[in-house]
């Protein structure tokens, strides 16, 4: 009964426990012991001890039959677990120690345990009231320090869906005694759809990972069938004693109701195979040839390093900064030992999905050191990260919808061979020549720069999007509103860009937003934003332009489904190789529906 049950369906979690606050600051002291207990723990403790007179475990149980109460259930639990368990003496890490019950039992049975917990509440909660006093500390499991071998067993009860994957496996293998084990139990997504919004780690790709991460898969035990009936004791616990956990805990109603709307929809998921608990357990094996993990922004040099050896030249702090400073962003590297010779990026994009807001992840910066071995293989370091990144990351249920980069024609089979993408786009480039500097009598250009931030540009800019993104309702494309253009053109830490707005002499009409580059190669339309019909008047200017600074041609790229919208002004049309992809590796879209709806451009991609 962990956090794992506050679903999608609860919003703005923080503006409840901000009315708490408040609330409890205007009236006396809460009568509940557990007010100081995170959302929605509270309201589970406190559930449970109005419904059972004590509340001694936030955990799932394993009913046997609808006779069995919670207290029994959840002691059917713990006996489980400690089926697993050697004997004691042995050294245990629970990760996530929630209310410090499992962490109180096992030492009380001899272990050798301490506890990282995942919420300073429940360690002011253990530290209080468990005894005997046991070990609990409030690091993450990436930041926990401890010496290699220092465990026998690592312990996940109900907290592995908070944490990485990766990040487990890994400071699993660092910590563990050789022939450890890595137990985990809890809920997982069991099959995904585009109905499923869940963060929950799939449990089919946790086992996938196991042998890539150096453990051998020893036990899978679902017990779904058993831990379902906790939900349905919640429910039922919450209904009876509504009134009383609204007055004990200063609740808004609403935030109950959005909790219980919560838990049946967990519930019906249970009942569709959605969703299932279960219980796995690992067995350190070895540390394998290449080590995947996550990069961190402080081993950005060693990315640098193979950057330079593979596209052959540098890369900046500035750029890299650029492209993955966000949070939200995602780099996976391969290592042998201590020296990176893979990595694959992944960059968030907001986009609209036929019409609806969404989010994508372009891939970016994917290398592999050519000295390694079994590079095009299926054990080789490319197949391994871009697997691992696509079953982390891309897909129902997942951080991203759907991804996208540009690969040429070569990666392109090899990754189809593997089935890891499908192909679902090709960008083409037309050509134009330049035309002669003359005004053009009906429209005029405004630059836009670095200092141009005013709430005029800003609606301006926006107001040209959603013009383009009402045209393309039945399309996949990136939004390119003014915050957008601000990063990826205006603010750019190397490149430098063009931005004009395209306006009607004689009125206030913006007609569209033009945005060119200039090199060796001649003047390249990089983007637009624009109404579709719009676009040979922006061509129009941007060969004026092309001939204006000395350029003997101007070009654009673009995905060939949407390249009519240009040669329709005359331009010569040739295919690049370049294809854009789409995930076949794990559940997501299929490439059909995508197949010939993408528009992208050049200001798409992350390296022009």
């Amino acid at each position: 009964m962990t956090k794992s049950i506050n679903h999608s369906s609860i919003q703005s979690t923080q503006h409840y426990r901000q009315a708490t606050h408040v609330a409890a600051s205007m009236t006396t002291i809460s009568t509940s012991p557990f007010e100081s207990l995170a959302f929605p723990f509270n309201i589970y403790a406190h559930a449970l001890h109005l419904h059972e007179g004590m509340a001694s475990d936030l955990h799932f149980g394993l009913f046997q039959n609808d006779k069995t109460s919670m207290r029994t259930a959840q002691q059917s639990t713990h006996e489980l677990l400690l089926s697993k368990l050697p004997p004691p003496p042995c050294r245990i890490l629970e990760v996530g120690s929630g209310s410090g019950t499992t962490l109180s039992m096992l030492s009380q049975r001899g272990y050798d345990i301490c506890g990282i917990a995942l919420d300073t509440q429940p360690i002011t909660h253990i530290n209080r009231t468990l005894e005997p006093k046991v070990s609990a500390s409030y690091p993450s499991l990436e930041a926990f320090n401890a010496k290699s071998d220092s465990f026998d067993i690592v312990l996940f009860k109900e907290s592995a869906q908070y944490i990485d994957q990766l990040v487990i496996f890994n400071k699993a293998l660092d910590l563990l005694s050789p022939s450890g084990q890595l137990i985990i139990m809890g809920e997982f997504a069991l099959k995904r759809d585009a109905t499923n919004s869940e963060n929950l780690h799939s449990l089919a790709n946790m086992i996938t990972l196991t042998e890539r991460s150096g453990f051998e898969l020893i036990e899978n035990l679902d017990l779904s069938v058993l831990a379902a009936p906790t939900l349905d004791y919640l429910l039922q616990a919450i209904s009876t004693y509504r009134q009383r956990l609204i007055k004990d805990l200063f609740l808004n109603p609403e935030q109950l109701t959005q909790l219980e709307q919560s838990n049946r929809i967990n519930r019906e998921k249970y009942t569709n195979g959605q969703n299932g608990y279960a219980l796995l357990r690992f067995r350190k094996k070895t540390t394998p040839q290449w080590r995947l993990q996550l990069l961190k922004e402080n081993q950005q040099h060693e990315m640098f390093d193979l950057f330079k050896k593979t596209f052959h030249h540098t890369m900046t702090s500035a750029v890299w900064q650029w492209k993955y400073g966000s949070n939200s962003n995602h780099k996976l590297g391969v290592w042998r030992k201590d020296k990176l010779i893979a990595h694959y990026g992944g960059i968030a994009r907001q986009i609209l999905f036929f019409g609806q807001p969404q989010t994508a992840v372009q891939i970016a910066d994917v290398m592999v050191d050519t000295n390694e071995r079994g590079i095009l293989t299926r054990k080789g370091p490319f197949f391994l990260m871009t697997a691992t990144f696509l079953e982390h990351y891309i897909g129902y249920g997942k951080p991203y919808l759907i991804g996208f980069g540009f690969p040429n024609e070569r990666h392109m089979k090899i990754a189809e061979r593997h089935g890891l993408y499908g192909e679902v786009g090709k960008m083409v480039e037309i050509s134009w020549s330049p035309l002669s500097k003359f005004p053009h009598w009906r429209t005029r250009l405004f630059p836009i720069t670095s200092s141009d931030n005013d709430a005029q540009i800003r609606l301006i800019v926006n107001n040209c999007w959603h013009q383009m993104a009402k045209d393309l309702q039945t399309a996949l494309v990136g939004v390119r509103d003014w915050s957008y253009v601000q990063h990826r053109y205006i603010n750019h830490p190397s490149q430098h860009y063009q931005v004009v707005l395209i306006k009607n002499r004689g009125g206030d009409q913006t007609r569209g937003v033009l945005i060119l580059r200039y090199d060796d190669h001649g003047c390249e339309i990089v983007d637009i934003i624009a109404p579709l019909v719009e676009i040979p008047l922006l061509v129009l200017h941007a060969r004026r332009l092309a001939g204006i600074n000395g350029h003997q041609r101007l070009f654009c790229r673009i995905t060939e489904n949407f390249a009519a919208y240009f040669t329709i002004t005359g331009g010569a049309q040739k295919m690049l190789d370049i294809r854009i992809p789409a995930s076949t590796w794990d559940t997501a879209p299929p490439i059909e529906s995508l197949r010939n709806h993408w528009w992208l451009m050049s200001g798409d991609t992350d390296f022009r």
